[in-house]
């Protein structure tokens, strides 16, 4: 049933964006971190995003139909999108003077995380309107598949 792999389509964009503001809210939360297990100041993460069309290519599809054969049948992915890893932002780190600083180098400079505050509220209020719009489009085919229902009354 096509509503149901809208739904899973709606559902994977509500999950990654749920993810990425947690990885924003883990940024904000660090951004004053000098020291970590791994060593050094903490460094900001991103979510990288890889579309899922669920559907062959053209080169693919154009095969499949030469031999007779449906091109989107026998996938079970439904599309959408999934997050594929979460990586550093190789940004440098920001250096601050401050020599009383307990992680101060010999010079008196100390690294900070290279969080930068509006670049992680802008981040969360795309990520928000993201979700917004995923909410809105699960209300819509909830809407429409209501209707269907109803027209078998």
């Amino acid at each position: 049933m096509a509503f149901l792999s809208s739904m899973n389509i709606i559902g994977s964009g509500l999950t990654a964006q749920q993810l990425r503001l947690d990885v924003i809210s883990e940024n904000v939360t660090n951004s004053n971190v000098t020291r970590t297990e791994a060593g050094g100041p903490y460094r900001r993460k991103m979510v990288v995003f890889q579309s899922e069309t669920g559907r062959d290519d053209f080169r693919a599809a154009m095969a499949r139909a030469s031999q007779g054969l449906a091109p989107n049948r026998g996938y079970e992915t439904a599309g959408g999108v999934r997050v594929t890893q979460i990586v550093e932002d190789p940004s440098p780190l920001k250096m601050v003077f401050d020599p009383t600083h307990p992680d101060a180098d010999e010079t008196g400079y100390v690294s900070l995380p290279n969080v930068d505050m509006v670049k992680e509220m802008t981040d969360a209020m795309a990520a928000n309107q993201a979700f917004s719009a995923n909410v809105t489009a699960f209300n819509v085919l909830k809407a429409v598949v209501a209707r269907g229902l109803e027209i078998g009354r």
